[in-house]
C-alpha cells in the first residue's frame, strides 16, 4: 500500500487509542464495519473521502487535522514531521510535557 494509506491508518489509530476507543465503538460511531477500521489502520485498505470523513467525525477530529503533514512523495527523512508523528501517538498530558522538554533542550543549544 502507499505511504498515504499507511499513515493514515496509523493516525486513525493513535487518536482512536488516544480517546481509549475500541475499533468495535468507532465504526459502531461511523456507521461502518469494525473488520473495515482495522484493515484501515494496518494500511490494508485505501479508504474513500467518504469514509475518512466519518472517522474523522467519529474521533472528532476535523478532517484537514487527521489528514494534514501527511507526504505521499517525500521518502528523505523528515525530522520535524517524524517528531509530529512520535507527539502525535501520545495523550495531550505526554505531548505537553514532551514539548517541554525540547523548549528545554533548545535553550540549551543557544
Amino acid at each position: 500500500m502507499s505511504k498515504i494509506t499507511i499513515e493514515t491508518g496509523r493516525r486513525i489509530r493513535s487518536y482512536r487509542t488516544n480517546q481509549h476507543m475500541s475499533q468495535e465503538a468507532l465504526a459502531e460511531k461511523c456507521g461502518l464495519h469494525p473488520t473495515y477500521i482495522g484493515q484501515l489502520e494496518r494500511g490494508e485498505k485505501n479508504a474513500t473521502l467518504e469514509s475518512i470523513g466519518k472517522i474523522a467525525d467519529g474521533l472528532s477530529v476535523s478532517l484537514s487535522r487527521l489528514l494534514e503533514n501527511i507526504d505521499s512523495d517525500n521518502d528523505g527523512e523528515n525530522i520535524p514531521l517524524e517528531a509530529y508523528r512520535i507527539l502525535q501517538e501520545r495523550s495531550e498530558t505526554d505531548q505537553k510535557k514532551l514539548f517541554q522538554i525540547l523548549k528545554l533542550s533548545a535553550d540549551l543549544l543557544k
